[in-house]
């Protein structure tokens, strides 16, 4: 185990209002707590500030901001930046973790403020940002004060290669395996006309709400039992108001769940669905999703057909695509025996994502970032780490660099 640190999590995005950047900063805190770190976190806080976590420190009020393709909710100016300096001042942090540098947000901000060792972990797929490039320049000069820059996935990493250049360590969100293992399902779920599921927000169009209920128009007819469960925050009536009215009475919309009903959600239906259009860089729900051992189908965007192992672990179809959704979808529904194989090949191909294997291989890049600006300890390791089966890339400091090998 390594010596305890003191470190700074920045999270850009309204802690209150969920998202996967706010639960993967989160997740990580209390994993690194738990291992006997010292944490504490910044984020924009648009609520009253009662049940926050003891390690939360509000940053400001959040305004909304269109970001990548939905509206994140975000903090900055004078206000705000002085209270990014006095977090930064008064925490005597050994390591600032910033998230998404690239947002208008307390990260940047972060960055310009800092002078001590720096991570980065850059989340956003989006081979299109207009805020990156209109950007580019004021970011450059915050993220040459970065240390060592970590990408969840592939297409993260191309997105900051393509507008932002350098490179990065591929080092994926994490997910609370045991968390989601096991649970009762729902009462009445999933019942024996079969049923399909859909985690995410209602409002976002590329969530794909819309591309599932479509595919469930055209299942409907020839399904009487079949019924969908939709869970998440936002108004969908704007996906449902497709659907004819005799078959919105099949479809059950529970809006934002807790933690616990979360759970029971992922274990209440036959085929879990995430038919997202893009605009993702992992797929935090499908890997909660595979920790709960459901069947999945999901499109074939990138980050997801990593995820789900190019089919191995769940099923793919066409992105956007909702009459190829419905015949995948169809085929798991008729068939118990390739669910349950899904099931276990999710339950498998889930395990390298593990919280704990996660903050391990980051906490290797903390000690490495350490060492290198002279405040590590003897026993830190120096060059040649590993970082999991999928970190490959390089991690940089000024002109030299640190090359990591995937652990055999």
């Amino acid at each position: 185990m390594s010596a305890p640190m003191r470190v700074g999590l920045v999270c850009p995005y309204a802690w209150d209002v969920p998202g996967g950047v706010q639960q993967h900063v989160g997740d990580l805190a209390d994993t690194l707590t738990a291992l006997g770190h010292h944490v504490s976190v910044l984020a924009p806080v648009g609520g009253s500030g009662t049940d926050l976590p003891v390690h939360l420190v509000p940053a400001g009020r959040p305004v909304p901001v269109p970001y990548n393709g939905s509206v994140a909710r975000l903090s900055f100016g004078p206000r705000t930046a002085a209270r990014v300096r006095r977090w930064i001042d008064e925490g005597g942090f050994d390591l600032l973790h910033i998230h998404e540098p690239s947002a208008p947000s307390v990260s940047l901000l972060s960055c310009w403020a800092a002078d001590g060792p720096m991570v980065a972990t850059f989340h956003t797929s989006n081979p299109r940002s207009r805020a990156m490039a209109m950007t580019s320049g004021a970011l450059r000069s915050a993220l040459e004060k970065i240390n060592a820059r970590v990408a969840v996935s592939e297409a993260a990493r191309r997105t900051l290669v393509e507008h932002l250049g350098g490179d990065a360590v591929l080092i994926p969100n994490g997910v609370c395996t045991d968390r989601f293992a096991a649970a009762e399902p729902l009462p009445g779920w999933p019942g024996e006309g079969g049923s399909l599921g859909f985690l995410g927000r209602l409002d976002e169009p590329r969530k794909g709400l819309a591309v599932l209920l479509e595919a469930f128009t055209l299942l409907a007819p020839d399904r009487p039992g079949l019924r969908v469960l939709v869970a998440g925050p936002g108004d969908p009536e704007p996906a449902l108001s497709a659907v004819p009215e005799p078959l919105r009475r099949r479809v059950t919309v529970l809006g934002r769940l807790d933690d616990a009903d979360k759970v029971r959600a992922y274990h209440s239906a036959d085929v879990f669905c995430a038919p997202n259009l893009g605009g993702e860089s992992f797929g935090i729900v499908l890997t909660e999703a595979m920790s709960a051992g459901a069947a999945v189908v999901a499109s074939d965007i990138p980050a997801f057909s990593a995820v789900l192992d190019h089919g191995a672990a769940g099923a793919l179809f066409r992105a956007g695509d909702a009459a190829h959704l419905a015949e995948c979808a169809a085929a798991l529904l008729d068939d118990p025996a390739r669910r349950a194989e899904l099931s276990r090949a999710a339950r498998t191909a889930v395990r390298p994502y593990d919280w704990e294997t996660v903050t391990a291989d980051l906490v290797r890049v903390y000690e490495t970032v350490l060492m290198r600006d002279g405040r590590g300890r003897p026993s830190a390791p120096r060059v040649r780490l590993d970082t999991g089966p999928r970190a490959t890339a390089l991690l940089r400091r000024g002109g030299g660099d640190t090359r990591w090998t995937p652990r055999s």
